[in-house]
């Protein structure tokens, strides 16, 4: 790899693989996934070559999740601690969603006293799913979530569908609605952790991709374990979105609002339960179609 822009903007597209000379200039620092071999940069993983200014690093292809401040994230709790809950989302370590993060019933707005502590689990109790944002980072590397938006919170009604992280695409909306048919809604929250939840939709939805937690419900209603009633023809929608996502996972194409919606129309034809076994089939026919 040559200091000259241009071949350093070529650089950062190829791949390398573990033991791989990355570059022999010593004007490049060492990133993640490189080590020193006297004056050459070697790869410690396999991924894709990514430069910053004068740093080098390879991102791995596969790796656990590792986040940015403001990226959006699906979770499970794992276990209601003092002032916090600890959030499995797929990453190295449990995320924390600290009292202080998250919206009182009634949405007051105080101070949390001993009395909120004592109630943690009539919000949040270990196996409730939840939508957060990373707000932050502990010095153990371990992310600090909130869920002060009203469009975050307690998830019902739904399914989770774990795919590669590295298929997630970042982009502006990663609250979807879709419209199936007249009176058939479905809502995809994509996190950023590659869990992905697919829900009933809600009626009222805006085409900012709000979803039903984005309204102003009722203190009984945000941390509600009661789910919504759910139709035959719902419950089946819901399936036929979330095999539709496992088939572009399956297929390692990126995951994008656009996309899913290009996948489901492909999906019609096949039945629910066969969208995985024929994903290339139908990832063909959405492609065709774009």
């Amino acid at each position: 790899m040559d200091t000259e822009m241009g071949e350093a903007e070529h650089a950062m597209l190829h791949f390398v693989t573990p033991g791989e000379t990355v570059t022999a200039d010593t004007v490049f620092m060492r990133g993640h996934g490189t080590y020193n071999d006297g004056e050459e940069l070697v790869a410690t993983v396999a991924g894709v070559v990514e430069r910053i200014n004068k740093l080098i690093s390879v991102k791995p292809l596969r790796a656990r999740f590792s986040g940015e401040i403001g990226d959006v994230v699906v979770g499970r709790i794992s276990e209601v601690t003092q002032k916090r809950w600890r959030v499995n989302m797929g990453a190295r370590q449990d995320a924390a969603l600290l009292l202080a993060a998250v919206n009182l019933p009634g949405g007051e707005l105080r101070r949390r006293s001993e009395s909120d502590e004592l109630q943690m689990r009539q919000l949040l109790s270990e196996g409730d799913m939840i939508s957060a944002e990373i707000q932050g980072f502990f010095q153990d590397g371990s992310a600090s979530l909130h869920t002060r938006s009203l469009k975050y919170g307690k998830l019902r009604s739904g399914s989770l569908v774990t795919v590669p992280s590295s298929l997630v695409k970042r982009s502006k909306a990663h609250f979807l609605h879709y419209t199936l048919s007249p009176g058939l809604h479905v809502d995809v929250i994509l996190g950023m952790n590659g869990f992905v939840w697919v829900s009933k939709g809600s009626k009222d939805a805006n085409k900012k991709g709000d979803v039903p937690n984005s309204t102003q419900e009722d203190a009984d209603a945000l941390y509600t374990n009661v789910n919504e009633p759910i139709t035959n023809e719902e419950r089946m929608a819901i399936a036929r979105v979330s095999n539709c996502i496992l088939a572009i996972a399956k297929e390692s194409e990126l995951i994008t609002e656009a996309f899913i919606l290009l996948v489901h129309e492909a999906s019609l034809r096949i039945d629910c339960k066969d969208i995985v076994a024929n994903s290339k089939q139908i990832i063909d026919a959405a492609k065709m179609s774009y």
